[in-house]
């Protein structure tokens, strides 16, 4: 009789409305937790491509002075602090500050002699350039490098 009167009962019990409840709260959990490492994604690839732009400029703005214009030494790598820059991202809600360090190798590789019987004039025709590019990201240091030869 008791089998019986089971049988016929009809809906959700408590037990069964709770459980439903706690795993759509887990589900929840775990779908916000998937959101949460997308943002963090795309916040680490916009930085990224930022870095590639600021690199990019660098090398641009180094090609428009010249080599002649960037100091270096004929025998040891030649490295000084560049200038910083400032990307936005999300409509100006997040700045960026990118911090750069250029490297100047050695300038044998670019050198031509000319002479006469009077004189030998060594005149460097291009420089190679490393540009470091590092910007905070998440409590560490991320970085890019890039080279360019600059004539």
């Amino acid at each position: 009789m008791l089998l019986k009167r089971m049988k016929e009962r009809k809906g959700f019990g408590i037990v069964e409305v709770l459980i439903s409840a706690a795993v759509l709260g887990f589900l929840y959990l775990a779908l916000l937790n998937l959101q949460l490492g997308n943002r963090q994604t795309v916040l680490r690839i916009r930085g990224r491509d930022g870095a590639v732009e600021v690199a990019q400029q660098l090398l641009d703005e180094l090609q428009t002075a010249g080599a002649a214009n960037i100091p270096s030494r004929p025998n040891a790598d030649t490295t000084y602090k560049g200038p910083d820059y400032e990307r936005e991202w999300d409509g100006g809600s997040r700045t960026i500050l990118y911090s750069t360090e250029i490297t100047v190798k050695p300038d044998e590789d670019y050198r031509s002699e000319h002479g006469s019987t009077f004189m030998t004039v060594e005149h460097v025709y291009a420089k190679n350039v490393l540009v470091k590019v590092s910007w905070p990201f998440m409590g560490s240091t991320q970085s890019i490098s890039i080279s360019g030869v600059v004539r």
